[in-house]
């Protein structure tokens, strides 16, 4: 429980809960150069003791007992490939996002959006053809090849391992964070919540959460929180549609909204003025204009709980910069590691193990927050970086390998869906009482009023 106490730690809980968490250990699964099961399960841990400690303060009893069951975190961890809709496998990685030699090594783009995609071929200046990409690349540096693509608002990372992103500015500062940033901005009044059943036990049934997030980290996490018994409210820009498939695996208990943020102030406003959590996913500074940051929300929503989720952090060279989980793994240095020792191409994690992980460390930063809120009042702020996480892993040396089977099936459910017939991933967040289950399915995207009900 080793991992579990320092993750625990670093939320602000009380040690003396950790004594209600059981693990079941499946070796194994998630095969690694690195501890990915053991930090998954500490990650997932902590979150359900999270849930299960809000939970008690609503229901005035002891707080439930919390079981981490590594195939469950396996499973959920690689949730987007065990998704069927309607019977059809999704698509994952583009043909444009992988990795790709250079004149010096390698670089990693990531061109599943179609901005993205433009932006990469712009710079390049070659058509939408693997081997066109591949001719000009292996022409350019991979630094080279990273500093102009990031400057066109692409996305493409140079390959670095652990010990030159810890000698690196961004890598620097990232190592200066804790795992969870924690914050109170005001002193707030104390948050009131009333009483909640028990059976099934939902710790955040009746809070709002607004959630501004994309792609899987943010989306984990207030999909943890709708499953929790959230009202969670998804907003995207009409002109930036989400992948069918990504919206299909993480919009499950969630309502989908479309507004322009520009044109739609004061349907902002007023879903603000009532939104108990607003959780962001994009580029640190990119929602600023719009009155989101911390302070300007703790002002207008006195006793707020603000979540902030980024790639590399709201600090030093890099934390303006666009990222996903895949190039967060190549700039810090896991894909290195990963490689193995024949030094060849470069590795990867079993799953997008920074996204999911880094979501369940925001969903259980936001639990926590709500607890101590009522206790002392204070809106309050959680931030959390893939880069940070990153860290947290290589930090861990010494996973395993192993076959990566696991018995899956008892962690799968199917339903019927506006999107078609569902095969997904349950939650691994699981304690005594606690909900095993989504109330909804997923909707279609942009579906929804942006309006709270």
């Amino acid at each position: 429980m080793t991992d579990l106490a320092a993750v625990w730690s670093a939320l602000g809980g009380d040690p003396a809960l950790l004594a209600r968490v059981s693990a079941v250990e499946r070796p194994g699964v998630l095969p690694s150069r690195l501890p990915v099961r053991e930090s998954a399960r500490a990650w997932v841990g902590a979150c359900a003791l999270a849930a299960a400690e809000l939970g008690a303060r609503r229901t005035g009893g002891e707080v439930p007992a919390v079981r981490v069951d590594d195939g469950a975190v396996a499973t959920a961890f690689v949730s987007e490939r065990h998704l069927l809709v309607g019977g059809r496998a999704p698509e994952t990685f583009a043909p444009l996002s992988r990795f790709w030699r250079t004149a010096d090594g390698w670089v990693r783009t990531h061109a599943n959006y179609p901005h993205h995609r433009a932006r990469l071929l712009s710079v390049l200046g070659v058509p939408e053809d693997p081997e066109a990409v591949a001719a000009a690349l292996a022409e350019r540096s991979a630094r080279e090849v990273e500093e102009a693509v990031c400057a066109a608002g692409g996305l493409a990372v140079a390959l670095r391992t652990p010990e030159e992103w810890a000698a690196h500015e961004q890598g620097v500062e990232v190592a200066k964070r804790p795992l969870v940033e924690r914050e109170r901005l005001d002193a707030a009044p104390a948050r009131v919540l009333t009483p909640v059943d028990r059976d099934p036990l939902l710790p955040a049934a009746g809070l709002r959460v607004l959630d501004l997030t994309r792609v899987i980290a943010g989306p984990v996490a207030t999909r943890t929180l709708a499953l929790l018994g959230a009202d969670v409210l998804r907003v995207d820009a009409p002109g930036l549609p989400e992948l069918v498939d990504q919206h299909a695996d993480t919009g499950f208990g969630k309502r989908s909204a479309l507004l322009d943020l520009s044109a739609g102030r004061e349907v902002l406003e007023e879903l603000l003025a009532t939104a108990d959590v607003v959780v962001t996913g994009y580029r640190p500074g990119a929602l600023d204009r719009f009155g989101l940051t911390p302070g300007a929300l703790a002002e207008r929503r006195p006793g707020v709980v603000v979540a902030q989720l980024s790639a590399w952090g709201a600090y030093g060279p890099w934390g303006g910069r666009r990222g996903f989980d895949s190039l967060v793994q190549v700039a810090t240095g896991i894909a290195a590691v990963e490689s193995g020792a024949s030094a060849g191409r470069p590795g990867a994690l079993p799953a997008q193990a920074l996204d999911h992980g880094t979501g369940y460390l925001l969903a259980a930063g936001v639990l926590r927050a709500l607890g101590e809120q009522v206790e002392v009042g204070g809106s309050r702020v959680v931030r959390v970086a893939l880069a940070r996480t990153a860290g947290w892993l290589l930090e861990g040396r010494g996973g395993a390998d192993g076959s990566g089977d696991v018995p899956v099936g008892r962690w799968l459910a199917e339903r019927d869906s506006p999107l078609g017939r569902l095969r997904y991933a349950l939650s691994p967040v699981v304690f005594e009482g606690g909900p095993r289950d989504w109330a909804r399915a997923p909707g279609r995207w942009g579906a929804d009023s942006a309006r709270w009900v």
